[in-house]
């Protein structure tokens, strides 16, 4: 037999889990129901990232080397990446997800242009699952209902997951961005060259932060807060438009973007013969709320799992075979969603805690871990001396701002 899989969406998740199955032989379907889809986002992607995944410098609209940190006050911290060939990559979505898609599909996989609107479940461990969707790739408002008969399915369709509600995955709290890109006059816009600015504080949002993100040519200046108050969402965008207006003076906004981020991994992430990746799966950091990397690694490890356990596609992989790509996961990011869980309780909880951890930031031993933590996604432990350190200036900042008052 040859396994046939679906792969439905074809963001960073979908793309690369549809590029590991191609490569592989596997017979892969690769859907999208919006192939000019431009998701709100930040779009800054790690280092490593680019390597990994064998990201063209077109992807790339700046390599952004200078942070610059906000407290509620209006403290400024500057973070500088100290090495030329270091850089936080920042891309547009709609360029970075088209390069992964055409990747894909030129490998091998199928694309199609549609919306899956229904999966029908198999009785037993070996028949078929059906996807029902609409085909849009002829055009036309109503598309053309059409089904396809697969072995195993990876849901990589973003937070509003299809898939996972017709698996009951079950929810998850999630966060609301809400974004606009500005086209800068160009005196303007050199300021943000290789600069990306975080502002934090109650005005720009109550429980994360916000940001002014560089790109090709615009910025991109949005804010998140969690769904509790998604109903000021509106009132924190202008908060951080009111923060940042001398630096936006004569800026033209040219799109308005907002949507859901998970903010824990669902309860189930793979049901059957049924895997979920990136957002569908919860697999956004609080702290940071980045997504892009954990997505496309994600899809990444778990269509690697898949090739694995089908013996290279010659047989149907059963549900315990497929939770190998959770615990592979959870044993390597694990941590990582836990510490920086700890990270956003602690000092997003605040004006104080926020001020105390603009504080903290200035620390060069602080911004070097931080660095090496996001750019090459390894925690390298700090000596005794640098750990004792930064634990006391984390507390000494705390104090001073009263952050540790209940």
């Amino acid at each position: 037999m040859t396994l046939r899989v679906a792969v439905v969406g074809s963001g960073p998740a979908g793309s690369s889990a549809a590029e590991t199955l191609a490569k592989a032989g596997i017979e892969t379907y690769l859907f999208e129901r919006k192939l000019d889809n431009a998701k709100p986002c930040g779009g800054a992607i790690p280092l490593c990232m680019v390597s990994e995944f064998d990201l063209p410098p077109q992807i790339i609209d700046r390599q952004v080397r200078k942070m610059k940190m906000i407290s509620p006050s209006n403290r400024e911290v500057d973070i500088n990446l100290d090495n030329e060939d270091e850089y936080i990559g920042m891309c547009r979505r709609e360029v970075l997800d088209g390069f992964l898609r055409d990747r894909a599909a030129k490998l091998g996989a199928t694309l199609i242009n549609a919306t899956v609107h229904k999966l029908d479940i198999p009785q037993n461990n070996t028949d078929p699952y059906t996807i029902r969707y609409v085909d849009h790739s002829e055009g036309g408002a109503q598309g053309i209902a059409k089904s396809l008969k697969v072995d195993a399915i990876i849901g990589a369709d973003g937070a509003n997951s299809r898939i996972a509600k017709e698996i009951d995955a079950g929810d998850y709290n999630y966060a609301i961005a809400f974004q606009e890109r500005i086209r800068l006059p160009e005196a303007q816009m050199a300021y943000y060259n290789d600069l990306a600015e975080m502002y934090v504080g109650n005005d720009v949002s109550t429980d994360f932060y916000a940001w002014v993100f560089p790109k090709y040519d615009h910025v991109a200046v949005g804010t998140g807060t969690m769904q509790v108050n998604k109903a000021s969402i509106k009132q924190l965008q202008a908060g951080i438009r009111a923060r940042a207006a001398r630096k936006l003076v004569g800026g033209q906004i040219i799109k308005v973007e907002a949507h859901p981020i998970p903010e824990h991994p669902r309860p189930r992430r793979v049901v059957g013969r049924v895997a979920l990746v990136g957002d569908a799966a919860g697999y956004v950091t609080k702290s940071s709320g980045e997504g892009i990397y954990f997505a496309a690694k994600s899809g990444r490890m778990c269509a690697e799992t898949l090739v694995e356990v089908s013996q290279g596609g010659t047989k149907i992989p059963t549900e315990n075979e497929l939770k190998v790509y959770l615990k592979r996961w959870d044993r390597k990011y694990g941590i990582t969603y836990k510490v920086l869980d700890l990270l956003q309780t602690v000092f997003y909880r605040s004006d104080a805690t926020r001020e105390a951890f603009v504080e903290m930031c200035a620390d060069r031993d602080v911004q070097r871990l931080t660095f090496d933590s996001y750019l090459y996604k390894t925690v390298v432990p700090a000596n005794p001396f640098t750990q004792m350190k930064i634990t006391a200036k984390t507390l000494g900042s705390l104090i001073r701002g009263n952050a540790l008052a209940p």
